[in-house]
C-alpha cells in the first residue's frame, strides 16, 4: 500500500482530522500530477503472491465465494451479447487481427443509445486496454471528456507529459459551447437515456474488472486522480460528470470490497478448521495455499481501502456541498447506497452527520434524496442499533419538515417518522407525534394519506396493547379511540378529511359497518358526543365507498376511475344498501329527537341501491318505514339542516328511475295536503293581522316543512302563491315583521317561481299563463326590493339571496333562443340596481358586523358570517357574468380587490377574469373606470398620497397576465381612457394638476405594453398635455413609466435575438479576479484553482413554511468529538443576497500578474472561459428552485386545513356555477 493511504478500516476521528487542502486537486493517494514516462526498466520477478492469487481466483470464482450481488442483471447482459450491435465505428469480426480499435465515440453513442449491451460494450474496450492499456485509458478519458460536452480532445503527448491539472486546463479552454447544456442536463430525446447508461457503464467496468484489472495499481488510480481533478474544476459540464462517475465507480468498489472482506472470512475460517485438525490430517500445502489466499486477500482490501477512502476525501467530501443541486443528490444518493452495503464501515456517527446536515438544504431535491436515502437505513430492522444517535440528534429537524413548502418532501418525511415509530415505540413521544396528527386535514392527499397511515399504525399499536379475547373486541377499541381523536383533534366538522385520509390505509376497518352499527344500537358506554363522532364518520365512509368522491380541495391522483374501481365500488354500494336497509329505521328511531344526528343519518338513503328495494318483498316493508320515518321527522322537527337532509331524501325516493317512486309521491303528497291544510287554518288571522304569536309560529312551522317538501316536489297545484304574497305585502304595510315567517314566506315564494319556470319550458303553456308568470314574477322582485333595506339581517339576507338567483333564472342566458318563453326574460329596473349595489356596499364590503360579534363562539360566528357574504357576493357577480348586470356594475366590486383581498380576493379575480371573456376592451374600460371613481371619491386633502390606490392599480394590472399581444387592444384603451381623465380642465375653484395626479395610478399599468404601443402612447400624450403640465411631477412619473418600457428592449436586443433564433443565449455571469499566482508555479491559475463548495457545514435554513421570527437552533455533530472542517460555517449563501450582488464590470489583475509575460499572454484566453466559469450569484439565478422563503403572517403552516377563507377552486366552480 502506497504511503499516506488510509485504511478502509480507519477510525473516524482520522478520517474528520484530515486538512482540508485549499488545492484539492492533491488527494491522499491519487497523485494529480503526472510525470513523463520513461522507458520501463526491467521489471523484477513477480511476487508469488499474484501466481496465488491467479490460482484462487479461479477457485472461489468456482465456488460460492464469489460476488453475489447483481449477479443476476449481468447474467442476463452476458446472454444477450449476441444481440449486441457495435457502433459503425467497430469492427464486428473479432477473429480479424486487423479489426479497428474501440473510440471513445464509439462508447458514447453506445452509452446514449440506451439499448446497447453494457457487458459486451465493456468486454470491447477491455480488450483494447489489455492490448495497450495506455492507449485503452486513453480511450476511456476521452468518453469521459466527450461526455461532459467538451468538443476538446486529450491527446497521447497530453497523457505522457501533461499533469492532470494542466489536461483539465486545457481542455477548458477549449471548452467553447454556445451553451450551457450538456449530456447530463439536456433535455433532448436523444440522450434521455444517457444518466441511465453512464451509471451502467460504470457498475459493469467495476464488475467486470474486480478480480484482476482493479488491482494492477494503474487503471483505477489513473481514473480516479482524473475524476479527482475534473470534481474540482469551475466547469459545472466537468465537476457534474465526473462527481456523478466517481460515485458510481466508489459504489462498485465498495461492492467489490464487502465481496473481497466475506471472501477473507470465509477463507480464513477454513484457514482455521484445516489448522486446528491434528497433525496428521492436516493438509500442508492446503494450508499454506490458504495462508497465500489470505495474504492476497488482505493487500486487495488495502488497495480497495485506499481507493475508496481518496475517493471519498477527494470528491464527496467537498461536492456533497455543491452549489449545483444534481451533484448534491449523486452524493447523498450514493451515500445511503454504501450505508446499505457496508454497515460496518459507513453507518457510522462520522457518516451519518452529512445526512443529518443535508437535511437542512436549501433546495427539495435533494431534501427528498437525503429523506430516502434514510428510509432505506430505517426500514431495516438491524440498522436500528447504529441510528439511535441520529435520531435523537436530528428528531426535531425531521418533525420540522412535516411542514416542508414542498410537499413530496413532507410525504416522504412522513413516511420516514412512520418506520422510526415502528422501529421502536418510545423514539416520538406524544408531543411528537402531535406535529403530524394536523396534517390529516390538510388538502394534499399524499400527504394526507401518509398521515393517515402514521396515525393508523399509532392507533393499533394502542388497540393491541389492550387485551382482548376476540378480534371483534380489538375492532371496538379502535373505532373508540379514533373517535377519541377525532374529538380531541377539535376538527369535528371535518370527518370527511379523517375518512379519506385513512381510507387507503384503513380500508377494512372503515368498511366495518357492522361493529360500527352495533356500537351504535347496542353499546351504552358511548357518551352523547362520541355517538354524534361516530356517525359523522359512518356516514363519511358510506359516501366514500359508494361514490369514491375526494374531499372539497382534495384532488385524486386517477381521473378516470378503472373498471376493477367500478367494479369495487358497486359491490361497496350493495353491501351497503344490504346491511342499512333494515337497520337505518332502527338508527332513526334512536335517534329520531337528536337534530344532529337525525341530520346525519338520513345521508344514508344517498348510497343505496335504491334498486334493492324492488328485491324482494321484504324489502317493501322497509321502504314503507322509511317514507313514514321521514314524513315523521318532517311533522316533528323545523331546524334547517334536518329539513334540508329530508329534502334530499324527499329527491331521490320520488325520482322516476325507480318503480317505487309512485308510493313514495303518493305518502309525500298527502304530507304535504295536511301541511298545506294547517297552513291554511292560519291564513285569515295572519292576513287581518289578528294572529296570535303562537298562531305566527305554527303557520311559520308549517310554511318551513312546505317549503322543504317544495324543494324536491312541485308545489304549484297546491296554489299558495298568492296567498303568501299577500301576506308578504300586508306584513311590510304594517311594518309587523316577524322574521321566521317572513323567510319561510319569501323561500316559498321563490321555489314557487322556480317550479312554474321548468313547467313553461317542459310544457306548452298558454300566453295567458305566461304573462301571469310574467306578473308575479315581477312582484316578488318588487317585494324583494323593498327587503333589501329592513334592518332585520335574515330578511334582508334572504330577499337578496333569492333575487340574485330569481334574476339569474329569468335571464336572456337562461331561457335562451326559447321563442315562446322570451317574454318571461327580465332586466332588474335602475332602482332595483342601485338597490342591489348598496347592498353590496353596505353590508357585504362592511366590517361592522364583524366588530359586533362577541362571545365565546366568536370565530364560528366569523366564520359563518363571512361565508354567508361570500355567497351573496358570488350571487351578484354571476349577474355581470351572465350579463343581468353591465359590466359597468363591476366597478363596486374590483374596487374593493385590494382591501378585502383576504376574504373575496378569490371571488373578484374569477369575476375580473370571467370579464374579460365576455369583452375584454369593455372590462379594461371597467377596471379604469373604476380607479377613476376611487380617485373622484377621494377628497382633496388625500388626493396627494395615492399609496392605497397605487397598490389596488397595481393588483389590477397583475391580472392582465403574462401574455401582452392578447392584452395589447384592451390595455391601450385603458390608458387612452386614463390619459382623457387625468387631463381634464379643472373646474372652477379645484386646482390645476386635481387629475393629473391620476396619471401616477395610470403608470401601474405600463409595465404590460408592448415597447411600440409605449411610445406610441407616449408621442399622444405629449401632443395632448399642455406644455406647462410637461414639467409636473406625476406628468414626469408617467412620461417615464412609457418611455422606459419603450427603450428597454432596445437595450436587450442582443439576448432577444439570441432568444428569437431559437439558441439558448449564454447567461450573464459575473466576472471573477483571476488568483494571483506565483511565479514560482510557473502555470495559469487554472492549474492550481479549486472551486469552494460553498461554505463547509450546512446551513440550518429552514425549508418549512414557518411562522416569523422562529429559528431553528444549530445544526448538532454526531460524533463526540465533533467536525472540525475549517470551512464549516454555512454551506448555502442566503439566497437574495446572492441575487442583489452586482457583477463586477471587468476582470482586473494584481500587479504581479501584471508582470509576469506568460500569465499576461493567457489573459484573453481567460477572459472567454469566464461564460464557463459559475460563480455563485449565477448558479443561484439558474437553479429556479434555490429561493429564500419568505415567511408569511397568513401562511402559518405548510399543510391547508379546509377553510372558508382559501376556496379551493372547485369551490370556486360551485360558486360561479
Amino acid at each position: 500500500m502506497a504511503p499516506g493511504t488510509v485504511d478502509i478500516e480507519s477510525s473516524p476521528d482520522e478520517l474528520d482530522d484530515f486538512p482540508l487542502s485549499a488545492n484539492r486537486n492533491r488527494t491522499p493517494t491519487i497523485s494529480t500530477k503526472r510525470k513523463k514516462r520513461r522507458a520501463p526498466p526491467p521489471q523484477p520477478p513477480k511476487r508469488p503472491r499474484r501466481q496465488a492469487a491467479s490460482r484462487v481466483t479461479r477457485s472461489l470464482n468456482d465456488s460460492s465465494l464469489g460476488p453475489t450481488s447483481n449477479n443476476s442483471s449481468l447474467q442476463q447482459q452476458q446472454k444477450s451479447q449476441r444481440n449486441y450491435r457495435r457502433p459503425a465505428s467497430i469492427d464486428t469480426n473479432r477473429e480479424s487481427e486487423r479489426k479497428e480499435a474501440i473510440s471513445a465515440k464509439d462508447i458514447f453513442d453506445a452509452v446514449s443509445s440506451g439499448k446497447t449491451a453494457m457487458v459486451a460494450l465493456v468486454d470491447e474496450w477491455l480488450d483494447c486496454y489489455k492490448q495497450n492499456r495506455e492507449n485503452g485509458l486513453l480511450v476511456l478519458y476521452n468518453f469521459i471528456v466527450q461526455s461532459c460536452g467538451c468538443k476538446g480532445v486529450i491527446s497521447r503527448e497530453m497523457l505522457d507529459k501533461m499533469e492532470n491539472a494542466k489536461i483539465i486546463g486545457t481542455l477548458t479552454k477549449e471548452f467553447n459551447e454556445d451553451s450551457v447544456i450538456y449530456p447530463l442536463s439536456t433535455p433532448s430525446p436523444q440522450l434521455k437515456h444517457f444518466r441511465a447508461g453512464l451509471y451502467e457503464f460504470a457498475k459493469v467496468l467495476v464488475h467486470s474488472c474486480q478480480n484482476s484489472i482493479i488491482y494492477d495499481e494503474y487503471l483505477f488510480q489513473s481514473l480516479l486522480s482524473l475524476l479527482t481533478g475534473m470534481s474540482d474544476s469551475q466547469v459545472r459540464a466537468f465537476r457534474h460528470t465526473s462527481t456523478l462517475l466517481a460515485m458510481r465507480l466508489m459504489t462498485g468498489l465498495v461492492e467489490v470490497a464487502v465481496t473481497v472482506c466475506d471472501q477473507l472470512q470465509t477463507t480464513q475460517r477454513r484457514y482455521d478448521t484445516e489448522k486446528n485438525k491434528r497433525a496428521n490430517d492436516r493438509a500442508v500445502d492446503r494450508l499454506n495455499d490458504l495462508q497465500v489466499t489470505i495474504n492476497e486477500l488482505v493487500e486487495k482490501k488495502e488497495d480497495l481501502s485506499a481507493m475508496i477512502n481518496s475517493t471519498f476525501r477527494g470528491v464527496f467530501v467537498h461536492r456533497y456541498r455543491d452549489k449545483l443541486a444534481d451533484i448534491r443528490v449523486s452524493c447523498i444518493s450514493e451515500l445511503g447506497v454504501w450505508m446499505k452495503i457496508n454497515p460496518e464501515k459507513f453507518l457510522d456517527d462520522s457518516y451519518l452527520k452529512y445526512l443529518g446536515w443535508t437535511l437542512y438544504d436549501k433546495q427539495s431535491p435533494v431534501r427528498l434524496q437525503c429523506v430516502r436515502a434514510l428510509q432505506g437505513l430505517y426500514q431495516d430492522e438491524k440498522f436500528s442499533g447504529h441510528l439511535e444517535l441520529f435520531t435523537s440528534r436530528f428528531k426535531e429537524r425531521m418533525l420540522c419538515m412535516v411542514q416542508d413548502k414542498d410537499s413530496d418532501v413532507a410525504v416522504e418525511v412522513v413516511r420516514l417518522l412512520l418506520m422510526i415509530q415502528q422501529d421502536s415505540e418510545e423514539a416520538l413521544t406524544e408531543e411528537d407525534c402531535g406535529c403530524i396528527y394536523p396534517v390529516i386535514y390538510t388538502i394534499h392527499r399524499g400527504l394526507a394519506s401518509a398521515a393517515g397511515a402514521f396515525l393508523y399504525n399509532k392507533l393499533k399499536s394502542l388497540s393491541s396493547q389492550n387485551r382482548t379475547d376476540n378480534e371483534k373486541g380489538q375492532k371496538e377499541n379502535f373505532f373508540q379511540m379514533l373517535i377519541s381523536f377525532f374529538i380531541q383533534s377539535e376538527f369535528h366538522e371535518h370527518a370527511t378529511y379523517l375518512v379519506d385520509s385513512l381510507w387507503d390505509v384503513a380500508g377494512s376497518e372503515m368498511r366495518d359497518w357492522d361493529n360500527m352499527t352495533s356500537l351504535l344500537l347496542h353499546d351504552t358506554r358511548l357518551m352523547d358526543e362520541e355517538e354524534t363522532a361516530l356517525i359523522d364518520v359512518m356516514m363519511c365512509a358510506m359516501r366514500q365507498a359508494a361514490q369514491a368522491t375526494p374531499p372539497v380541495g382534495r384532488s385524486q391522483s386517477k381521473k378516470v376511475q378503472s373498471k376493477k374501481d367500478r367494479t369495487i365500488q358497486e359491490q361497496d354500494k350493495r353491501r351497503i344498501t344490504t346491511h342499512f336497509i333494515p337497520l337505518l329505521s332502527q338508527l332513526l328511531e334512536k335517534y329520531s329527537a337528536d337534530a344532529g344526528k337525525v341530520s346525519l343519518l338520513l345521508r344514508a338513503p344517498l348510497y343505496f341501491n335504491l334498486e334493492m328495494y324492488n328485491s324482494a318483498q321484504r324489502m317493501e316493508k322497509h321502504l314503507d318505514q322509511l317514507l313514514s320515518q321521514v314524513c315523521g321527522i318532517l311533522e316533528k322537527h323545523t331546524a334547517g339542516i334536518v329539513l334540508e337532509a329530508c329534502t334530499y331524501v324527499v329527491n331521490v325516493l320520488c325520482s322516476n328511475a325507480y318503480t317505487f317512486s309512485s308510493r313514495a309521491n303518493l305518502v309525500f303528497s298527502q304530507l304535504m295536503d295536511s301541511l298545506v291544510e294547517r297552513f291554511n287554518t292560519y291564513l285569515s288571522d295572519l292576513l287581518e293581522g289578528t294572529a296570535e304569536e303562537n298562531d305566527m309560529c305554527r303557520a311559520s312551522n308549517a310554511l318551513k316543512r312546505i317549503s322543504a317538501l317544495s324543494g324536491a316536489k312541485d308545489p304549484t297545484g297546491w296554489k299558495l302563491f298568492d296567498s303568501c304574497v299577500k301576506l308578504l305585502q300586508s306584513m311590510l304595510e304594517s311594518r309587523e315583521l316577524n322574521t321566521e315567517l317572513m323567510v319561510s314566506l319569501l323561500r316559498f315564494a321563490f321555489l314557487h317561481l322556480s317550479w312554474a319556470r321548468v313547467n313553461a319550458e317542459t310544457s306548452n303553456l298558454p300566453e295567458a299563463d305566461l304573462k301571469q308568470l310574467r306578473r308575479e314574477m315581477r312582484l316578488f322582485c318588487r317585494i324583494c326590493q323593498t327587503c333589501l333595506p329592513l334592518p332585520q339581517s335574515t330578511i334582508r339576507d334572504q330577499a337578496f339571496e333569492l333575487l340574485c338567483d330569481l334574476l339569474l333564472l329569468f335571464s336572456q342566458g337562461s331561457i335562451g333562443t326559447n321563442q315562446q318563453l322570451q317574454a318571461l326574460v327580465h332586466l332588474p329596473s335602475d332602482s332595483l340596481r342601485s338597490e342591489m349595489a348598496s347592498f353590496l356596499m353596505e353590508i357585504i364590503f362592511n366590517d361592522s358586523d364583524d366588530a359586533e360579534l362577541h362571545g365565546h363562539n366568536e370565530e364560528e360566528m366569523r366564520i359563518t358570517l363571512l361565508q354567508r357574504k361570500r355567497n351573496q357576493l358570488a350571487g351578484y357577480c354571476k349577474l355581470i357574468i351572465y350579463r343581468v348586470l353591465d359590466l359597468v356594475a363591476a366597478t363596486d366590486v374590483f374596487k374593493h380587490f385590494s382591501t378585502h383581498f383576504k376574504d373575496f380576493g378569490d371571488i373578484i379575480k374569477e369575476t375580473i377574469n370571467k370579464s374579460k371573456l365576455i369583452n375584454p376592451v369593455q372590462s379594461a374600460k371597467t377596471v379604469c373606470l373604476t380607479l377613476q371613481q376611487l380617485f373622484s371619491e377621494m377628497e382633496d386633502k388625500n388626493r396627494k398620497n395615492l399609496g392605497e390606490l397605487r397598490d389596488l392599480g397595481k393588483m389590477l394590472a397583475l391580472t392582465f397576465g403574462p401574455h401582452l399581444h392578447r392584452v395589447r387592444e384592451p390595455l391601450v384603451t385603458l390608458h387612452m381612457d386614463g390619459i382623457r381623465f387625468g387631463l381634464r380642465v379643472p373646474e372652477d375653484g379645484e386646482d390645476q394638476d386635481l387629475y393629473v395626479l391620476f396619471l401616477e395610478v395610470l403608470s401601474e399599468f405600463s409595465l404590460k405594453l408592448l415597447p411600440q404601443d409605449g411610445a406610441q402612447l407616449a408621442a399622444y400624450f405629449k401632443s395632448e398635455c399642455p406644455s406647462a403640465a410637461l414639467s409636473w411631477p406625476s406628468t414626469k412619473v408617467y412620461l417615464r413609466s412609457l418611455e422606459t418600457r419603450s427603450t428597454r428592449p432596445r437595450e436587450q436586443k442582443r439576448v432577444g435575438d439570441a432568444g428569437s433564433s431559437g439558441q439558448t443565449p449564454v447567461a450573464k455571469r459575473r466576472r471573477k479576479v483571476v488568483p494571483q499566482v506565483s511565479k514560482a508555479t510557473g502555470g495559469s491559475f487554472l492549474d492550481s484553482s479549486s472551486i469552494p463548495s460553498i461554505l463547509p457545514t450546512p446551513a440550518e435554513k429552514s425549508t418549512m413554511i414557518k411562522k416569523p421570527n422562529q429559528k431553528l437552533p444549530r445544526s448538532p455533530s454526531l460524533d463526540s468529538g465533533g467536525i472540525t472542517e475549517v470551512d464549516s460555517e454555512d454551506d448555502f449563501p442566503s439566497v437574495p443576497q446572492m441575487r442583489k450582488a452586482k457583477p463586477v464590470k471587468r476582470l482586473t489583475t494584481s500587479s504581479s500578474q501584471a508582470n509576469t509575460s506568460t500569465d499576461a499572454m493567457n489573459l484573453n484566453s481567460h477572459l472567454t472561459l469566464l461564460s464557463l466559469i459559475e460563480d455563485d450569484q449565477t448558479e443561484q439565478m439558474e437553479e429556479d428552485d434555490i429561493e429564500e422563503y419568505d415567511s408569511d403572517s397568513d401562511h402559518g403552516s405548510s399543510y391547508i386545513l379546509p377553510s372558508t377563507r382559501h376556496t379551493p377552486v372547485s369551490v370556486l366552480d360551485e360558486l360561479f356555477d
